[in-house]
């Protein structure tokens, strides 16, 4: 970890990375099995890892989740090779004996769910991010994105679990032609100091 990436690994992970709304190509199931493994590894708190994913590929699957789609947000989905439902499951704790071994976490979040779901959602969304960053590590263009039902994506695609939707990234193979001009970022002095 000594080590500074060059400047093309950062650019594509950062600087000249792009949020795509047009998404072609392919992504193979294979792809999508080494995105999640990449970004299994980013940390989350005592290792509770409650990100749960699914990946929407095929018509029947775009099909339930069309109607959850704000209007705006409904055809690039549609279009989008892959659609992934980034969600977190508030009941995490139970896994911890497996993922956090070396002391009863699980007790620290016993009780109800609501206690929880900071936790969760928080976590989640973290490796949410890892998983925008795996993504185009491997080469993939990402459309992350609200601007849609959850409740409607909640039953549609984790009826009878207490999973819930957080956001959505289409995946796929971007043209940089049909890209809108880069939107600006704050400065450091904007929005950080060192104290």
């Amino acid at each position: 970890m000594s080590r500074t990436l060059p400047d093309a690994s950062l650019d594509q992970l950062f600087r000249t990375a792009r949020t795509h709304n047009e998404l072609g190509g392919e992504v193979s199931d294979e792809t999508l099995h080494q995105l999640y493994d990449l970004a299994k590894w980013g940390p989350t708190s005592a290792n509770m890892s409650p990100m749960r994913l699914v990946f929407v590929k095929s018509e029947e699957a775009k099909a339930r989740l069309a109607p959850a789609m704000d209007e705006g947000n409904r055809a690039k989905t549609l279009a989008a090779p892959v659609t992934v439902i980034v969600g977190f499951d508030p009941d995490f704790h139970e896994k911890l004996p497996v993922l956090f071994p070396h002391t009863d976490a699980k007790s620290w979040f016993e009780g109800p769910r609501e206690g929880r779901h900071e936790a969760a959602f928080r976590n989640g969304s973290l490796q949410g991010a890892y998983l925008l960053l795996a993504a185009r590590a491997l080469g993939l263009d990402t459309g992350p994105m609200s601007g849609f039902d959850n409740a409607k994506v909640d039953e549609a695609f984790f009826a009878g679990t207490p999973i819930k939707s957080n956001f959505l990234i289409n995946l796929g193979h971007g043209d940089t032609g049909k890209l809108f001009p880069r939107s600006p970022r704050l400065s450091f002095d904007e929005a950080a100091r060192i104290v």
